[in-house]
């Protein structure tokens, strides 16, 4: 099967025929850069979104991503970024392998077909010229023979013609000898010219044009051998990628099954766990015993006056405010004294750990330099160890100011390690309310004490500091509109509110409702136009009016 023998022929069609096979690899090439700049486009569109629900940086956000299912989803977004980068390789790879070659070897074909097609259109210039050649030729002997004839029949004529002369007769044979010479040049003309013709034309059918179609089939065979190639390259390069990201679909297989919920619980617990201990069970009240009653509904300073050594709730907090640091405009403590207990024991371990790193940090860095004054003072040419001398004092001051950093929330951190109750004992109790418990002092500082109503008792010492805290809260708090009555409730606890903004309860005393507890664990409270403040939620039963302006519905 041979195009020049099959195909001699149909050389315009050939011509058309390889054009479009150029147009069709064309085609194929602007197929495949479309695909590129689809996948390039995908990615971009995976990595923005990727981006997109990635945690800020020193966010509330980031701190969500200690959960296992915060981590798992953070793992899909990574593993999305890298699934983002392999659609970019493949964008990649089929533009150097596929595009690029294609676009160079289409000009190449474009310049091999150019040179065929011209050499097939010299040939046949050639073999039109030798066929216009015979046919002059040929024209020309015909033309001759035809003089010839003439000329011998005017000289036979004259011939027999007796009024002509002899000089006459004699010039017509001589003319018709010429013609006749002339003719049968032609004629040895034309036979040379018909022979060369013949042969031209066999090189031609059966030399020259099967060459040149034979090269032109060649070089089709090679662009459908090319296309074949490349579409196959194209599915590798896709297969070459999904190992990768089948790794990157595992990823985040392996992030899902991770996710553990009872860690999760755990983690709740820790961040939100106050270190306070619920209230203990309600005492009875036998109203058939006069005697047993319990304090009515008189004046806070009976209860004061009696100076009953009583156990109550709640203790002196002139030193800690954390249940109202909200309502403070102020920057937060130094000692975290407005967060609960258990969350300002992490907050301040946290911070004797930084402490301690940046304190390992510095005796590295002295060491450091320790080690090089040595060298310099076994090799003065290296540099003068006095230069050291500032250097390393400055890096002693800092470790000395690191170390009394720590150590002041150290004190801290025992100071209230020493109040939390022990975590594998349960808080004693009687008569639904809590023992008394006064641990040692801590690096001097007062005996403190706690109750569930997060209030704390310190030395006087501390008072300046707390009313400083303490006085954006009550600028706040007084100048409030006078709230109207919601609801009644009733005392079930005694409650010394000497912290700025609370106020003084007795067991048993009936008081207005002004404010819901809205989450904090407060309840404000009015005994009369100028007395109201805040009391601990769970001190108190709440009686919500239905029908006043704002109530709830009490459950």
């Amino acid at each position: 099967m041979s195009w020049g023998t099959e195909l001699w022929d149909q050389f315009d069609n050939l011509e058309k025929h390889t054009q479009w096979g150029i147009d069709i690899l064309e085609k194929y090439i602007k197929f495949v850069k479309e695909r590129t700049e689809i996948e390039l486009s995908y990615a971009k569109q995976l990595r923005n979104l990727s981006k997109k629900y990635q945690p800020k940086k020193n966010s509330k956000e980031e701190e969500e991503y200690r959960y296992t299912a915060c981590k798992a989803f953070l793992s899909t977004l990574n593993e999305t970024n890298d699934y983002a980068g392999q659609h970019e390789v493949i964008s990649e790879n089929m533009t150097s392998q596929i595009t690029v070659e294609l676009a160079r070897y289409v000009q190449e074909l474009k310049q091999e077909r150019k040179s065929h097609f011209h050499d097939g259109r010299k040939a046949q210039q050639h073999i039109e010229t030798c066929w216009k050649q015979l046919e002059s030729s040929k024209r020309r002997f015909e033309r001759d023979c035809k003089e010839a004839d003439r000329a011998q029949q005017y000289f036979e004529k004259m011939d027999a013609d007796i009024n002509v002369t002899k000089a006459d007769v004699e010039k017509a044979r001589q003319q018709a000898q010429m013609r006749h010479q002339m003719a049968e040049d032609s004629k040895a003309d034309y036979s040379s010219i018909l022979q060369k013709f013949n042969h031209e034309q066999h090189e031609y059918y059966h030399t020259h044009i099967p060459n040149i179609f034979q090269k032109i089939q060649e070089m089709e065979e090679r662009r459908i051998v090319r296309i074949g190639e490349s579409v196959k390259t194209y599915a590798e390069l896709d297969r070459q990628v999904i190992p990768i990201i089948g790794k990157c679909l595992d990823g985040i297989v392996k992030a899902a099954e991770s996710i553990d919920p009872k860690n999760d619980s755990q983690l709740a617990i820790e961040a939100y766990k106050s270190g306070f201990e619920p209230p203990g069970d309600i005492e009875f009240e036998d109203y058939t015993q006069p005697m047993k009653r319990t304090v009515s509904d008189n004046s806070l300073s009976n209860s004061r006056g009696e100076g009953k050594s009583e156990l109550k709730f709640g203790g002196k907090s002139k030193g800690k405010l954390w249940p109202f640091i909200k309502k403070n405009k102020g920057a937060t403590p130094e000692d975290f004294s407005n967060l609960p207990p258990e969350q300002r024991r992490k907050k301040l371990q946290q911070k004797v750990d930084e402490l301690n790193k940046e304190i390992q940090k510095e005796m590295d860095q002295r060491d450091a330099i320790t080690k090089m004054k040595d060298v310099y003072l076994k090799n003065p040419q290296m540099g003068d160890p006095a230069s050291l001398d500032h250097k390393l004092a400055e890096v002693s001051q800092n470790i000395e100011k690191l170390r009394l950093e720590a150590q002041k929330f150290e004190a801290w951190l025992a100071e209230v390690e020493g109040r939390l109750p022990a975590r594998s004992e349960q808080a004693r109790r009687h008569s639904g309310m809590y023992d008394v418990q006064n641990p040692p002092a801590v690096n001097n500082c007062a005996q403190d004490r706690e109750s569930p109503d997060g209030s704390y008792t310190e030395d006087q010492s501390q008072e300046s500091e707390v009313k400083v805290l303490a006085t954006d809260f009550d600028d706040e708090f007084d100048d409030e509109e006078s709230l109207p009555a919601i609801g009644t409730c009733k005392a079930l606890y005694t409650f010394e509110g000497q912290n700025e903004g609370t106020i003084s309860v007795a067991e048993g005393e009936t008081l207005y409702v002004i404010e819901e507890d809205k989450g904090d664990g407060w309840t404000r409270i009015r005994r009369s136009e100028d007395e109201e403040g805040y009391v601990p939620t769970s001190y108190v039963e709440v009686y919500l009016d239905k029908n006043a302006k704002g109530a709830k519905t009490y459950i």
